[in-house]
């Protein structure tokens, strides 16, 4: 006999008797263990699925895994090159000259050199264009799938490479930077969608961590490529630092016309549960598969009822998913981070460190950052979401407060500060980022993806990367400005933001390691604030559903 939470069952009914089990648990909170005579600990949200041949589905394999985010190790490249060539004085002469003649005016502040409002377009620009493109690109999502995103995001990554590397005026800059949004728009919201459908769910916390990694890794090679190409006398070596965002573009490009598309996109777009279940047992590894291929097809059901994700969104019954996704990223870019990708040569130039030194210092975050990254795909699973956020956000406080109190001691308007001090701020930096690196960074696009069910998550992942590329837009639009303006209380401002964004995790956001994405809606149940929301119109559904049944049964 398989015996289930003290139900006896044939063992030839064990698929029959998880689906009754799965029934109750709309209404019940507790985890459940098939083959076994005791259920396990409510709370734990554990789930072990074990099929009809007594196997585990915990076999993955890994390098048809892997492959998904190794191809955009470099993609993110063109995120910090900006702030790069922006740093080289050829670039700023020849088409900055008003920023480059600020630099060397040693009548103008020290936190105004750089404020130029056109120098702050060509930064920002690609991210209002990324705003509109990911928009767009969910209903190419929803409708094509995951791969049609890609393949049409590194098409016109590579087309604004072109325009960068051959620039010879600001128009032909600013067309680069709108066309690499365009890439990034439909990439962004493509690919980690992708990463968290493909993933099993003991795996997804760092499969999807591989994707920040990949982003550490891309910036850290566009840094080093400043450095090396700015020892060029002749002074085009910005050329090739601009040209070069089309080879991580082509590779994704290439590699994406090869990848399979996800199982819940297979079984959304024809129903064809053969394909979808040969995918699975490829990426589980076992022929187990039976419970997940069963959620995958009630979630694609409910999908398909679903014609309007942005408008079901809204509803009641997603408001904790809807929060979330506007909240986590919303408060992402209000850590600064982005300060630092962009900027970070630029600020290290104004403390006093020469241009070289300002880009090797870049170098030095970055692999910190890289470094936080790795560790982050080790903890997260074990140790889960809400520890993450919640360290990484105290580490980033920490390290905001000691550099505003070191610039507001030590760094003033007229003059450099002592190199001293320059390099305690940049070991400052360097806790910074990692703190970013192994918590928002990479849980900003994990968390919501997995929260989100079937029926809405395209739309909740355009929403999360509209709102990264709007607010980055407004960091990058204003970050300049108000460094002139308040100078080193910009990073007390940022801190700030942080202890809100903290506060609001901790008291917020539930746990969501190891739970299956499709039984995601329970831990909103359980929550103490939540669960008055999504639970009174789990009430009202559940007296329609009684209602309805008394006026069809005969009297």
């Amino acid at each position: 006999m398989v015996h289930i939470c003290n139900f006896q069952w044939p063992p030839d009914q064990t698929q029959l008797a998880a689906k009754v089990l799965r029934a109750e648990m709309k209404h019940h909170m507790f985890s459940f263990l098939v083959q076994s005579k005791k259920c396990r600990d409510p709370e734990s949200l554990e789930f072990l699925f074990v099929g009809t041949d007594g196997k585990r589905s915990d076999a993955v394999h890994g390098a048809d895994l892997r492959c998904r985010w190794q191809r955009r190790i470099l993609f993110v490249y063109d995120l910090s090159i900006s702030g790069g060539v922006t740093s080289m004085d050829s670039f700023l002469k020849r088409f900055f000259p008003e920023v480059y003649r600020h630099k060397e005016d040693s009548k103008v502040s020290q936190y105004c050199q750089f404020n130029s409002e056109l120098l702050t377009v060509f930064t920002s620009s690609l991210y209002i264009a990324g705003l509109v493109a990911t928009l767009i690109a969910s209903s190419v999502t929803r409708r094509f799938g995951r791969r049609a995103s890609m393949l049409i995001g590194g098409t016109v990554f590579i087309a604004g490479s072109v325009f960068g590397g051959a620039a010879v005026n600001v128009p032909m800059l600013l067309l680069n930077r709108i066309l690499l949004g365009i890439g990034l728009g439909f990439t962004n919201q493509s690919i980690p969608l992708y990463l968290s459908e493909m993933a099993p769910p003991q795996y997804r916390g760092a499969i999807n961590n591989g994707f920040e990694l990949s982003i550490s890794i891309g910036i850290l090679i566009a840094n080093i490529l400043n450095y090396c190409v700015v020892k060029i006398t002749a002074g085009w070596g910005w050329r090739i630092s601009l040209s070069m965002a089309a080879v991580p573009a082509l590779f994704l490009t290439i590699g994406a016309i090869f990848l399979p598309e996800t199982p819940s996109f297979i079984i959304q777009r024809d129903g064809n549960t053969d394909n979808a279940r040969v995918l699975l047992e490829k990426l589980r590894g076992t022929t187990s598969v039976q419970n997940e291929l069963d959620d995958l097809v009630s979630a694609s059901n409910l999908s398909r009822a679903m014609r309007y994700p942005f408008r079901n969104i809204f509803k009641r019954k997603y408001r904790p998913q809807l929060a979330m996704v506007l909240l986590i990223p919303f408060f992402n870019q209000l850590t600064g981070i982005n300060v630092i990708n962009f900027y970070a040569p630029v600020m290290f130039r104004t403390i006093g460190l020469k241009e070289s030194a300002s880009l090797l210092s870049s170098v030095v975050t970055r692999l910190c950052a890289t470094f936080a990254n790795i560790v982050a795909m080790m903890v997260v699973d074990r140790f889960g979401r809400r520890k993450l956020f919640l360290v990484g956000g105290i580490q980033m406080i920490l390290s905001q407060v000691a550099v505003g109190a070191i610039l507001a001691a030590k760094f003033k308007d007229y003059g450099l500060m002592d190199k001293e001090y320059a390099y305690l701020v940049l070991t400052t930096m360097c806790v910074f980022v990692a703190g970013f690196a192994w918590s928002w960074g990479p849980l900003t696009f994990l968390v919501p993806t997995e929260i989100c069910p079937l029926e809405i998550r395209s739309a909740g992942q355009s929403i999360v990367v509209a709102v990264v590329f709007l607010m980055t837009f407004v960091i990058g639009q204003t970050f300049l400005a108000v460094l002139c303006h308040i100078k080193s209380g910009t990073f007390f401002v940022f801190a700030a933001w942080i202890c809100v964004m903290t506060l609001l995790i901790y008291m917020f956001l539930p746990e969501t390691k190891k739970l299956p994405m499709e039984q995601m809606e329970q831990v909103w149940r359980s929550h103490w604030f939540w669960k008055k929301i999504v639970g009174e119109v789990e009430d009202k559904e559940d007296e329609k559903e009684q209602q309805a049944g008394k006026i069809a049964s005969p009297s």
